[in-house]
């Protein structure tokens, strides 16, 4: 059954956009299910489990709380890694601490019975049953694309609340990503910090920490780096450029979302995927790897492709976004 409660958290209709579109044309694609809890509010993020531990448990108690009400017993599914990890907190306290549930509770003055299972956008594409409907509207190879997957901080630890095996060299995107043809590569940096907000707060201590992350991919041979969190996605994307001034460097390795590649896979256009957004460009390199895979499979088997047809070619013929 692949039906989900959905907290789809501040960012996806902001500066997350390009992961919005793709998740939606995937799970359009596969036949995914998803019900967004009514009246959600914000996580909390950060800033509330550092100035209130009560109000870090409770806020994101709420959409949970809404959710069991709205969506019955479907586990909460969403596409942040401060989203998760909020959410994901305040079960594991409620679960673990009679009392807690019950403070909680009187706080947001609602039943909250802390049942639904808390899923980021990685285990959710883990399940066997949505990989397969992944593989089965794959039309598209992303070979000889060579991709550093990169976890940031929250996806995998602390293992307490996420269950991950290695919290330091977690695998999960790895597999989805290589189920579109592309290579994910070992490097150091797949669980290293960003620095998250404090790009914002403390540029000075915070841009090295960015240009680590990019030196380790490109040494270990990264045509791309890959995310699955809009605050990891953003500060490598939107600051490329600046490290490259800052440093004086070269680097040329575009920052993808995860379902951006998998829509890519499953035929999706510049537009679709959103791939034409992004502030480092990426779109020229994508469609590179995409033209050679379709005319290598048209030289080679052109019988084969008429009774399993690629989709027409690159994502566009001519500019980005047509």
């Amino acid at each position: 059954m692949m039906k989900y409660s959905y907290f789809p958290g501040c960012s996806m209709d902001s500066t997350a956009v390009t992961y919005k579109k793709s998740f939606e044309y995937v799970a359009d694609k596969i036949g995914l299910e998803l019900f967004e809890i009514p009246d959600w509010n914000c996580c909390g993020s950060t800033a509330a489990h550092t100035k209130n531990e009560k109000m870090a448990l409770a806020l994101p108690a709420r959409n949970i709380a809404l959710s069991e009400e709205a969506n019955p017993g479907l586990d909460i599914v969403t596409p942040c890694a401060a989203c998760y990890s909020r959410l994901a907190y305040s079960t594991y306290a409620a679960r673990n601490s009679e009392e807690t549930r019950k403070e909680i509770e009187d706080i947001i003055e609602m039943n909250f019975k802390a049942e639904p299972e808390i899923l980021n956008f990685l285990d959710l594409f883990s399940d066997p049953e949505v990989k397969e409907k992944c593989r089965e509207k794959m039309v598209r190879s992303l070979k000889g694309l060579k991709v550093a997957c990169y976890y940031g901080c929250l996806m995998s630890r602390p293992r307490k609340i996420t269950g991950e095996e290695n919290p330091e060299n977690p695998m999960k995107m790895d597999a989805i990503i290589e189920m579109t043809g592309a290579e994910t590569i070992e490097w150091d940096f797949k669980t290293e910090c960003c620095g998250a907000s404090h790009q914002v707060d403390a540029p000075k201590e915070a841009r090295p920490l960015i240009e680590k992350i990019f030196r380790n991919a490109a040494a270990n041979g990264a045509d791309a780096i890959v995310t699955a969190c809009p605050l990891c996605n953003m500060n490598l994307d939107m600051r490329e450029e600046e490290i490259n001034k800052l440093y004086s460097k070269k680097y040329n390795i575009p920052v993808f979302q995860f379902t951006e590649l998998l829509a890519v896979a499953m035929g999706a256009g510049a537009e679709q995927s959103g791939i034409h957004k992004h502030f480092f460009p990426a779109f020229d390199r994508i469609n590179e790897v995409i033209r050679a895979n379709w005319e290598e499979e048209k030289k080679k088997a052109k019988e084969e492709a008429k009774k399993n047809p690629l989709a027409d070619g690159p994502i566009v013929v001519g500019k980005a976004g047509k």
